[in-house]
């Protein structure tokens, strides 16, 4: 969602800056800013919109040594310039950039600031106003940081820049990510280290409830009753190439494509030198000990946790259960006695899969991330970590990020049912080889399926996928995909369910996209797609070689039946691709919509 960027250097911070925040682009986002801070002072630049409409009202004549940025996805206020950030104090002293949601701002405004006037409708500006108020009440700077930390509930990463001092950013975290970035006389602080990857990949970890303070010299990790902390810096393993675009027109073109290397980059990962499957022993221990697996996810992540329960639960014999996070967060239910909870986030920054987490922990329960990125929060944060190794996923709509869950998830069942002693027949390392020679296959059909966008999306206002067994969890993916990004109202149903009521939603023509890919249901959907016709439907059946009939419209390649959620996601995610390009919608960047869900 919103990003940071914060620079202590020489001159040159607004180039820097501005890199930095278009590489943070792929968050989602719609206001953006920076503040420069020189001897002439604090000079600030924001605007609603793109980076690009902010560079364009940004003084060339002005750069300086000192300088925060911010992309701004709207949570409290509408998306304009008044209420982008960065925001000040009333006096213009202070300048600060926040990612997050302050919970209690209208209370802390109400009884601190009820005289002091506010320029914009958001929480953050009661941050800033509040550091004022305490320094002119006869706080030093850091002290009036610190009280105003210890006074803030919700979540938060800061940044925080006083025009009479140039010489220091105060920063602090909570739920939130944020990093310090090292280098040789400047340092920065970064909500993501893609941001500042072009000047830096020495990074420091800040944890929730502490405060930096950075010069150019040197970064100081405190908690917020003084006390120092010292930590080590890590390396960023980022390949600065990995998150460009290259010849692709869209990122989210190139993430797709790049699939069938992603999977065979898993296999290689998870395999040890004889060539046979492994995970670290204490993940299968906590497996195999665990009388119900719990997996907490959000969105794409949770429709790879339904795919997940099918593995583990037909392979591994373990009973699982699927919850979304936002929802376990609030109500939890009844837990077995000794539960394993899985947490699956692309970003490993998801705060209502946080949020579970954090209860989780207190009640004394182990936990497993899954997640593209090494050192994020929910790896840090709980217990284990099983790495996706998919690469800098950019593209705010999930591919290929969805494609290695399910992979990761089949290797942990597969293993873990191994260390079972339970009898496994599937050879997961040569099916899944067939799997990325078949996705190969499908993401070279990339004509095939912007004919099927104009055969039967190009005017649609609506659209339904309907697929049972694992078909129907594939079938909210190529749904979620296909809404998010081309702003057609599409709802992915289990066959048998249409019927139940929403089949009076069908109309003339209205296109129906339905999966054909297991055996033993494969009458049922079609019965299913018969139904529907019958009532105007425009059918589209997408079926696997061996179950495919003169009426389908694409056959994908033949797979093991339980990995066909790895393949046949592959057309959806082109058709939701091609439908937004012939929309003319933002493919990469689509509206309202944030990469890394950093609030509840």
């Amino acid at each position: 969602m919103c990003g940071i960027v914060g620079y202590i250097g020489q001159q040159g911070s607004k180039e820097i800056l501005l890199h930095g925040l278009e590489k943070l682009e792929y968050r989602g986002y719609d206001s953006a800013g920076i503040a420069l801070l020189n001897e002439n002072g604090v000079h600030v630049f924001k605007e609603k919109g793109r980076i690009a409409d902010l560079r364009a009202i940004v003084d060339e004549n002005v750069d300086a040594p000192v300088g925060i940025g911010h992309t701004r996805w709207a949570t409290h206020g509408v998306p304009n310039r008044l209420n982008a950030h960065p925001h000040q104090s009333a006096s213009g002293r202070f300048t600060l950039v926040h990612n997050g949601v302050i919970e209690n701002y209208a209370i802390l405004k109400r009884e601190y600031l009820a005289d002091v006037p506010f320029k914009s409708d958001t929480d953050t500006e009661v941050i800033v106003q509040l550091v004022e108020k305490f320094v002119n009440d006869g706080l030093t700077v850091e002290e009036a940081f610190r009280k105003t930390l210890t006074l803030l509930k919700g979540s938060y990463a800061i940044v925080l820049i006083d025009a009479e001092n140039d010489g220091v950013l105060y920063a602090a975290k909570n739920k939130s990510p944020l990093l310090a970035g090292l280098g040789e006389g400047f340092n920065v602080v970064a909500s993501d280290a893609m941001a500042m990857l072009q000047v830096t990949n020495q990074y420091v970890e800040l944890m929730d409830k502490e405060m930096l303070i950075v010069t150019r010299e040197a970064v100081t990790i405190k908690k917020l009753n003084g006390e120092i902390v010292e930590r080590a810096p890590y390396t960023a393993e980022l390949d600065a190439s990995d998150i460009e675009k290259g010849t692709y027109p869209h990122y989210m073109l190139k993430e797709i494509d790049e699939q069938p290397l992603v999977i065979r980059r898993l296999i290689q990962k998870y395999q040890d030198e004889n060539g046979e499957l492994t995970i670290d022993n204490e993940i299968v221990q906590a497996m195999n000990e665990a009388d119900r697996i719990y997996i907490i996810a959000c969105g794409t992540s949770y429709h790879a946790g339904l795919v997940g329960k099918q593995f583990i639960e037909k392979w591994a014999n373990i009973p699982v259960e699927v919850h979304i996070a936002s929802e376990f967060s609030y109500n939890m239910p009844l837990l077995s006695e000794k539960p394993l909870f899985i947490y699956i986030s692309q970003s490993g920054e998801t705060a209502d899969s946080r949020a579970v987490l954090v209860r989780t922990k207190e009640l004394g329960y182990k936990a497993l991330t899954i997640t593209n990125v090494p050192g994020s929060t929910l790896s840090r944060e709980a217990d284990y970590t099983l790495l996706l190794h998919a690469g800098p996923e950019i593209a705010v709509a999930s591919t290929k990020a969805y494609t290695a869950q399910l992979a990761v998830l089949a290797i942990l069942a597969v293993v873990t049912a191994k260390a079972k002693g339970l009898d496994v027949t599937i050879d997961l390392v040569k099916e899944l080889g067939i799997v990325a020679n078949a996705m190969e296959t499908l993401c070279d059909a990339k004509g095939e399926m912007e004919a099927i966008v104009r055969e039967y999306l190009a005017t649609t206002r609506n659209c339904f996928f309907i697929g049972r067994a694992v078909d129907f969890y594939v079938c909210l993916e190529g749904a979620l995909k296909l809404k998010e990004i081309s702003y057609i109202q599409a709802e992915g149903f289990a066959g048998g369910e249409l019927k139940h009521g929403t089949i009076a939603l069908i109309e003339n023509g209205t296109p129906v996209i339905a999966l054909a890919t297991q055996e033993h249901v494969n009458l049922s959907i079609r019965g299913n797609v018969k139904e529907v016709v019958a009532r105007g439907a425009n059918p589209c059946i997408i079926s696997m070689k061996g179950l495919e009939t003169e009426e389908d419209r694409y056959v994908i390649p033949a797979v093991h039946p339980m990995l066909t959620p790895l393949v046949s996601v592959v057309p959806l995610q082109l058709i939701a691709y091609y439908a937004a390009l012939h929309r003319g919608c933002d493919v990469d960047k689509p509206r309202n919509l944030a990469k890394s869900v950093t609030v509840e």
